[in-house]
Formats: C-alpha cells, structure tokens, sequence
C-alpha cells in the first residue's frame, strides 16, 4: 500500500495558505502546513476539523527567510513521512509605498520575504522533490505581471519570482518536477487586514505624492470590494497540485485573466501605462 501524497505549505495561518492546506487535505494529501508563528495555527486547525481532515493536516513551523529554519522542517518531514510530492511558495508580505518615501530596509525587507524565501525555500525542497518526481507551485500575484503604484517594492519582489520560476520550470522539467505559478488578484483576506495601515498617517506623511496615494486607496478599497474569497482562490493551487500535467501560468479568476493578459499582449508597454495612470488621476 503506498503512502499518501505529502505536500508543504508555506504562510497557512490565514488566508489563501489556511484555504489551500484544507483544500490540500481534503483531496487526500498529508498536508504539511507551516508558518513562522506556529501559535497562531488556531483557525487552520479548526477549519481542518470542521472539514473533517485534521488528522491529515499538521503543523510546522517554517520561516521562509530563516535557513535554519527550512532546513530544519524538511528534515522532519523526511524524517516523519520519507518523501516530499510537492511544495507550495505561498508565504509573503505586503509593502506599500513609494521610493521617494521608503527606506532600502523596507525594500530589502519585501524582497526577503517574497523573493529570497520563495527561492530558498523552494532550492532545499529541490532533491526531495526530484526524488518524488514531485511540483512546486509558487503563489504569485497579477502584481508579478503588472506592476502596480504603490507596490513598487512588492511587485518588484513579485515580478523577481516570475522570472526565476519561468526559468526554472524548463530545468526542473528535465528531472522530472513540474513548476507552475498561481496570480491571484484582489483576495479578501487577512494579507490585506494585516498591513495595518494608518491612512490618515500615510497622507499626511506622503507630501506631494498625497493626492495620487489617495486616488490609488479609493481605487483599491473598491476593488477589494468584490474580491475572491481565499477559498476561491486556493482552488486553482489544489488543481496545479492534483492535476496530470499543470499549466505553468494559472490565474484564479476570470478578472485576473484579463488584468495579466494586458501585459501579456502589450509590447511597448502602453497599455499597462495607460491602465495604472488612471488609478493615480
């Protein structure tokens, strides 16, 4: 008899990482669900429950920007459970502002969390993934394809993990792991509640850049609106995880789709221009 399917998760404790490891579980994967602070494992493991998949689920902790760290849980896993199938880079942050404004620490911070931790995490997870003749499923954002004001540390770091699985997919694919990359749009979600922006702090701090900071929250407050819900967008990740071969590029919505696909078809970049413009008008 073999063994279930074991799939790591990155970033669970809320939002599409806590959706994707109950949806991991319940299509059967020993789903091993990380997060940097493993005290706040309390909603995952409920859900898990009221699922009826807690005892496929179990948590670990894992600090995408701490080496000691990823190190360690990999052992584990392969300690506890032998092989590793698949790995899904969902762990981020956010970071809003603009350059003028913002500090190179806060620049690197962004690019630790979201670039640097994507790639570490995923290059100690590359033998044990070779061997299962495994997947790594990275979530991205539309913001890896078009970048955005306001974001521009955050879709730089964004854009830095597209390219990177873009070109590793090829490689991967030569021993037989397949790499695909999921751009959710808006997600309402704890990723967002957690900024803890002070609004009125950031417009009085952001001097000549106010009116267009303020254009861009109104535009995003609205988007936010009619967001997915993490379910809906953790779904695409449990089909690039169950399915035969997966696409390497998947949105999540039909709204996704055509916000990537005016970069995907704009070869002077006018159009992205043109479209992020109005949002600061």
């Amino acid at each position: 008899m073999t063994s279930p399917k074991t799939v790591l998760i990155t970033g669970t404790s809320s939002g599409i990482g806590l959706a994707a490891a109950v949806g991991a579980a319940r299509a059967g994967w020993t789903t091993i669900a990380t997060m940097r602070d493993t005290g706040k494992a309390e909603a995952l493991l409920r859900a898990a429950d009221e699922n009826g998949v807690g005892d496929r689920v179990q948590v670990k902790r894992l600090d995408v920007v701490d080496a000691e760290s990823i190190a360690a849980c990999l052992d584990e896993v392969i300690a506890e459970h032998g092989h590793l199938d698949a790995l899904v880079n969902n762990a981020g942050a956010a970071q809003v502002g603009t350059i003028e404004q913002s500090s190179l620490d806060d620049v690197r911070a962004a690019m630790e969390v979201n670039f640097f931790g994507v790639v570490a995490t995923t290059r100690a997870a590359l033998p044990h993934l070779r061997a299962a003749q495994g997947r790594v499923i990275t979530v991205t954002s539309v913001g890896g394809v078009v970048g955005q004001p306001f974001n521009e540390a955050y879709c730089a770091a964004k854009f830095a993990v597209e390219g990177f699985m873009e070109s590793l997919a090829p490689v991967a694919a030569t021993v037989g792991v397949d790499v695909t990359v999921v751009e959710p749009g808006a997600v309402a979600s704890e990723f967002v509640a957690n900024l803890g922006l002070d609004v009125p702090a950031l417009l009085t701090a952001a001097g000549p850049y106010a009116p267009a900071l303020e254009a861009y929250i109104a535009r995003t407050r609205d988007s936010f609106g009619n967001a997915q819900t993490p379910a809906e967008a953790a779904a695409p990740i449990i089909d690039a995880l169950t399915s035969e071969r997966p696409a390497f590029r998947i949105q999540t919505s039909k709204w996704a789709r055509d916000f990537v696909a005016t970069t995907l078809a704009d070869l002077d970049g006018s159009a992205v221009q043109d479209l992020t413009r109005a949002w600061v008008r």
